[in-house]
């Protein structure tokens, strides 16, 4: 089985599971809401099966189970100096998700109410209150409230209510091995796509589908099996920063988001995928107007940022290093080239930054054919620009594509331009790449080959030769010939046709004068 057919598997079995549960709670809240109890329980699952992982492993050679060692004092203090430096927290065995499913189990003989989970909640942040991962875990389960009389009017109905969403999660398999999707973003995808519609966010302006982000993640460790750090500016699940970790080892992850909730989802992403709260820096705050890792340079930058997203382009920007050197500021309506600037200032001179973009920051004029021509001209940072289908993003029909910027280019006399637009596997909703394609676009990319129809290395010449205008078709020559039309044949054609309205006006003609009509 491919890459893609298991992700497309792992995903119809957890939308399943998702279903049951967003059944559950529907009729109580608005849609968009599901997903902040969903993901969070997803998450505080997670949380609770590490501590027990981890304090099981510590206390093999004792053979005590975690529940023991904490009714010893001795243990008690030993075990939580241990969690609280490996994982950066303490979850206490009767707030673990194991022991709710089990009162749970018990029925009107259990002990688990709502308000017991919301004492965990408090007790996993309490746990890190003056250790080094407390800002980490800081308003982590904020939009999870448990309190909600939208979740039922009493604690009795609340605690039916979430006893049944806790059963079900339990029932999710996202610890094997062999899982190839992101649980968190797939989930909070299929949660926005089916039921927050009305909510008027659209999953697509951060979360990236995982082959798209297997050609980012390619194509920014290409020839490493390391990368000391990688950055996403917009980073808002975190999907993408992971996925560069499934291509080569990563020391530490940077990140910025600016939405709350998806900033939350982000460091649980993190979490949830093994990387220690020691090893990622994700912060909350607008990006272009905000940056929160400024005198940072990373070797490996990747983004989806939100497609021409609105900003202030106030003058102060003139003067912000970030954007100073260009003479132009991007124009308010469209801030896609803010988001490029931003990100090259924060690259390494040995680094690679791959960003998905619109189309039309290929060929629109004005500032940002300016600040264009300045990447080109006066820097050569930019290396290639690739083609992707169109409707492989939730959330947007519009073909979208990748520009990949280095500061030391090896190849500096050229540009690669690859269209890979009509390459791709029509699905029912959406299309898709197929690992055939991943692979085709990377090594190409690599290659920098000239295909027929698909792929030409313009030199900086053609470039200049057209005006800075990046459009793909300009570069790469897709055009079919059409068959010849025999007009001979067409016009015997017409006159069959004739011949056959002629027959039938008259049999009509014949019918209606029977009908006296």
């Amino acid at each position: 089985m491919t890459t893609s057919e298991k992700q497309r598997q792992q995903q119809a079995e957890l939308h399943k599971k998702l279903w049951a549960m967003a059944n559950d709670l529907r009729g109580q809240m608005d849609a968009s809401e599901f997903k902040d109890y969903i993901l969070g329980l997803i998450f505080y699952r997670y949380l609770s099966e590490k501590v027990e992982a981890r304090a099981g492993k510590l206390l093999e050679e004792d053979a005590l189970t975690f529940v023991e060692a904490w009714d010893n004092e001795e243990y008690r203090e030993d075990l939580q100096e241990y969690l609280i430096e490996e994982l950066g927290y303490v979850i206490t065995p009767q707030y673990l998700f194991s022991t709710f499913v089990k009162e749970i189990e018990l029925g009107v003989n259990g002990d688990f109410d709502v308000e017991t989970l919301q004492n965990g909640v408090k007790a996993i942040e309490a746990s890190t209150m003056g250790a080094d991962s407390q800002e980490d875990f800081e308003n982590l389960f904020d939009d999870m409230d448990l309190n909600s009389t939208k979740l039922g009017k009493t604690v009795k109905a609340r605690t039916e209510l979430i006893s049944k969403v806790i059963v079900n999660i339990a029932d999710i398999p996202f610890l094997q091995d062999d899982v190839e999707i992101d649980v968190l973003g797939d989930a909070y995808e299929y949660m926005i796509s089916q039921f927050a519609a009305n909510a008027g966010k659209k999953a697509g302006e951060f979360y990236t589908p995982q082959q798209v982000s297997r050609i980012l993640a390619k194509i920014v460790t290409a020839g490493k099996t390391e990368v000391k750090s990688v950055y996403d500016g917009t980073c808002g699940s975190g999907s993408l920063l992971l996925r560069v970790g499934k291509e080569a080892k990563v020391y530490k992850y940077y990140g910025q988001e600016k939405v709350s909730t998806t900033f939350n989802l982000a460091r649980m992403n993190m979490l949830l995928h093994d990387i220690p709260y020691q090893n990622f820096d994700i912060k909350n705050a607008d990006t272009l107007e905000d940056p929160q890792h400024m005198g940072q340079t990373f070797e490996a930058i990747v983004a989806n940022p939100p497609y021409s997203a609105k900003w202030s382009a106030d003058d102060k920007f003139q003067d912000d290093e970030r954007f100073s050197n260009y003479a132009k500021l991007a124009p308010k309506s469209k801030g896609d080239f803010a988001f490029v600037q931003h990100f090259i200032h924060h690259l390494d001179d040995n680094g690679t930054f791959a960003v998905v973009l619109p189309h039309g920051v290929l060929f629109r004029g004005a500032a940002e054919g300016v600040i264009r021509k300045y990447l080109i001209e006066e820097k050569n940072y930019l290396d290639a620009v690739i083609g992707l289908p169109a409707n492989i993003f939730f959330g947007t029909s519009i073909p979208t594509c990748i520009l990949v910027f280095k500061k030391c280019r090896k190849h500096d006399d050229n540009v690669i331009f690859i269209d890979a637009s009509n390459e791709f596997e029509k699905g029912k909703n959406q299309n898709h790449l197929s690992d055939e394609h991943v692979e085709k676009i990377v090594a190409t990319y690599l290659s920098r080959e000239t295909i027929d129809k698909y792929s030409y290395a313009a030199t900086l010449d053609e470039i200049r030769e057209n005006d800075y205008n990046l459009n793909i078709p300009r570069y790469v020559d897709t055009f079919e010939e059409e068959e010849p039309v025999d007009l001979a044949e067409v016009a015997k054609q017409l006159e069959a046709i004739d011949a056959e309205i002629a027959k039938v006006d008259e049999e009509l003609a014949a019918y209606f004068k029977e009908l006296g009509v």
